[in-house]
This record gives structure tokens, C-alpha cells and sequence, in this order.
């Protein structure tokens, strides 16, 4: 029996101070078990237009143990109520991989997940700035071959021109385009790519072609042991603070790009399921 949850106002809890929320997800398709390391305040060095998390401010503060303790009781919980649990997700306020709690954080949440819950996945999503920090990378390049584990890795843009728009941020774009196919050399990731319009401009013809190329090349990355597993297209969905500046396109859009990228792996021999999400 599922849990009837709203995707739209349950992910807003995550606002009142919360560590841990269950919320139902478009991707995951079903429950997933969403893991906040920002409780107190959005902490973030991108500013994408799009994002649904409103500005705040809790007292409450993050700790291993309080984590510990919610993760068991909300996986307690789904079970008591027959739900199945999709998967255990790092995503919250901000940006997981900068927390100074990550690798604590993600250890404790595999060790439940492997015991409580193992039918479930541990997922985690990221922009990627944390790859450019050794130690991150090291991790995360780890945790990604594991079998029940996914990186959810953000690829929304394929020139600087779109990046500035839509993820807004002043990490120079190359530098971290250069860490991300590093990293997908080297590791199992998900692809993850919003379309939306800004300002009413959808992404330019110029746009798409540099961004396909730009999957492309780390799809040819992909063989055994790494690189991509799936590339998700999605589209804006929830409100966000900054509305309407970010809006949603029509699905014929978000359509059209994922068959053109389905038809361009075509051509290069690449096998990499694409999944659309309206």
C-alpha cells in the first residue's frame, strides 16, 4: 500500500528543520527516503533559477546520531505501513558533497540501508563541485561501484552560455566540465539534466547540439565497471522561489531532445537508456 504523499508540499518539509523526509518521487519512482544535511538554512554554490528550495532559517542542527535515529524510525515506519522503499536519498538543502557530515553521513545511511532496507538503493545527487575535491572524488568514485549504490550527477548545460543561466554559480564552467569527465572515467553515474526555459528562452539550437555532444562523449566513457548507467531528462515540476523566472517546457520539447539523444547514441554505438520525466 503506498503512502500518500504529495511530491509537491512534502519535499517543503525539508524547510521546517527537518533531517530526514519521505517523499514520493518522480524518478525513483515510488517512496524514497530523502536525507537533509542543511536543516538550518539552504547552503549551495549553485543558484539555478529552478530550484524549489525557499530561502529559511532553523535552529536545528545537523548530527550523526539524530540522523541515526530518524532514518531507522522513517524506514520503520514505510515498512509498518507495507510501503516499499525505493531508495535512501542525499539531496536536501544544498549541495551534499560540501557538508563537512557527507562521508559520516552517506557511511551510516548505507550500513541502515544494508541492514534495514536492502532492497533499497542509496542515492546521491550532485552537482559535481565536490568533485573537485580530492578526497570527495576519491569517495564518491568508491561508493558509486558499489551494486546498490547511483550517483545522480547534474549535467544541465553543454555551453558556458547556459550554465551561467541556468545554474548561475562562479565556478568557471570548464573547470568543472574538466572534473566531470574525469570522473565518469573512473566511476558509475546517472546523468541528470533539467530543461527548462529562463526568461521565457528555451535552450538554443546551439545549446542542444553542444550539450548532446557533451553526453556523448561521456557516454563513450562507459564500459564495464564505469561510466554512464542512464541519462534522466526532466522537467520543472514544483514551485520555486525565484517563479516564474524558471518555467516549464512543453513535454513535446523534452520529448524531441531525449529522441534525439536516444538517435545520436544510435550513431555512436552507445547503449544508454534515456528516461524522460514530465
Amino acid at each position: 500500500m503506498p503512502l500518500d504523499i504529495d511530491p509537491v508540499t512534502d519535499h517543503r518539509e525539508r524547510e521546517k528543520g527537518v533531517i530526514v523526509y519521505p517523499v514520493y518521487s518522480r524518478r525513483s519512482a515510488g517512496l524514497s527516503i530523502g536525507v537533509n544535511l542543511f536543516p538550518n538554512k539552504k547552503l549551495c554554490p549553485f543558484h539555478c533559477p529552478y530550484c524549489e528550495v525557499f530561502p529559511f532559517s532553523r535552529k536545528t542542527v545537523f548530527s550523526i546520531e539524530q540522523l541515526g535515529e530518524d532514518l531507522q524510525k522513517a524506514i520503520l515506519d514505510a515498512q509498518k505501513q507495507n510501503t516499499i522503499i525505493k531508495d535512501i536519498c542525499f539531496s536536501g538543502n544544498g549541495e551534499p558533497t560540501t557538508s563537512p557530515d557527507f562521508t559520516s553521513a552517506v557511511l551510516l545511511a548505507e550500513d541502515i540501508r544494508a541492514k534495514m532496507v536492502p532492497s533499497a538503493k542509496l542515492v546521491i545527487v550532485t552537482n559535481g563541485v565536490g568533485l573537485l575535491l580530492p578526497q570527495v572524488f576519491s569517495f564518491l568514485k568508491n561508493i558509486s561501484l558499489l551494486s546498490n549504490t547511483d550517483i545522480w550527477l547534474k549535467a544541465d548545460a553543454g555551453t558556458e552560455d547556459w550554465y551561467k543561466k541556468i545554474n548561475r554559480t562562479t565556478i568557471p564552467y570548464e573547470q568543472l566540465l574538466h572534473i566531470i569527465k574525469e570522473f565518469v572515467s573512473c566511476s558509475r553515474v546517472t546523468i541528470q539534466t533539467m530543461l527548462c526555459a529562463i526568461n521565457d528562452e528555451q535552450p538554443s539550437e546551439t545549446e542542444k547540439q553542444a550539450w548532446e555532444s557533451l553526453i556523448c562523449e561521456l557516454g563513450k566513457k562507459s564500459g564495464k565497471t564505469c561510466g554512464v548507467r542512464k541519462v534522466q531528462l526532466y522537467s520543472k515540476a514544483r514551485p520555486a522561489p525565484e517563479d516564474p523566472l524558471a518555467s516549464q517546457l512543453p513535454d513535446d520539447f523534452i520529448k524531441e531532445r531525449a529522441e534525439s539523444l536516444r538517435n545520436a547514441f544510435l550513431d555512436r554505438e552507445i547503449t544508454i537508456p534515456v528516461e524522460i520525466y514530465l
